[in-house]
């Protein structure tokens, strides 16, 4: 009887920390978002439709750069920012079609200014996925200041343009940031390990 109640404590926590953190989501929307501005809203809009071009372009520009230079690192880089991207891009879909999250304007339209009205769901981020997928990549091949700096600051924005836009909660974003960093992550140490173990096989065989 005990572990009865104890469940059915922990299961009012977990109840209340939820309700909790969705209260707090949706505050810090609230002080992102806001009525119409006609100064920002195409500022902010155009960074959002900027980011998954970008994520695209980049596999690209340095597949076509390391054709140019002959250099096969940068053909190498360009594997893993593709791979990166369709397998962040794959995730972010899949976690949507799970949780089915409604859109905050969905729910919240009388608190919510909605810029933008997309019609899939909400967690993660898709936008924001990509864009740290794609920063990540290029901090991982190029780790010089002056490449994550700018690189993580533009998927930030990227991330706030989308809360700005009335379309996403800050844990959406948040979502997105992690699943597009991790698959990043893992999408370059996977690549780096393939090549070390072709290194390796090809030592043997000589």
């Amino acid at each position: 009887m005990k572990y009865n109640y104890i469940l059915c404590l922990l299961l009012l926590f977990f109840t209340a920390s939820a309700v909790k953190a969705q209260n707090l989501d949706l505050r810090l929307l609230e002080n992102i978002n806001g009525p119409a501005n006609p100064q920002w809203d195409g500022k902010w809009r155009a960074v959002t439709n900027s980011a998954i071009p970008i994520s695209i372009a980049t596999p690209v520009a340095l597949f076509v750069a390391g054709q140019i230079d002959h250099n096969q690192n940068l053909k190498e880089q360009s594997y893993v920012a593709l791979g990166s991207l369709a397998g962040s891009a794959l995730l972010s879909t899949l976690s949507k079609a799970i949780t089915r999250r409604d859109r905050p304007f969905v729910n919240h339209g009388d608190v919510i200014f909605a810029k933008s009205f997309p019609t899939d769901y909400s967690f993660p981020s898709g936008h924001t996925t990509v864009a740290f997928s794609t920063a990540t990549t290029l901090s991982l091949s190029f780790p010089k200041w002056y490449v994550i700096v700018p690189a993580y600051t533009y998927a930030a924005s990227v991330g706030y343009s989308r809360m700005y836009l009335g379309v996403h909660y800050p844990s959406d974003v948040l979502g997105g940031a992690i699943l597009g960093s991790a698959s990043a992550y893992i999408t370059y140490r996977t690549n780096k390990w393939l090549r070390r173990d072709r290194k390796h096989k090809q030592l043997s065989e000589n």
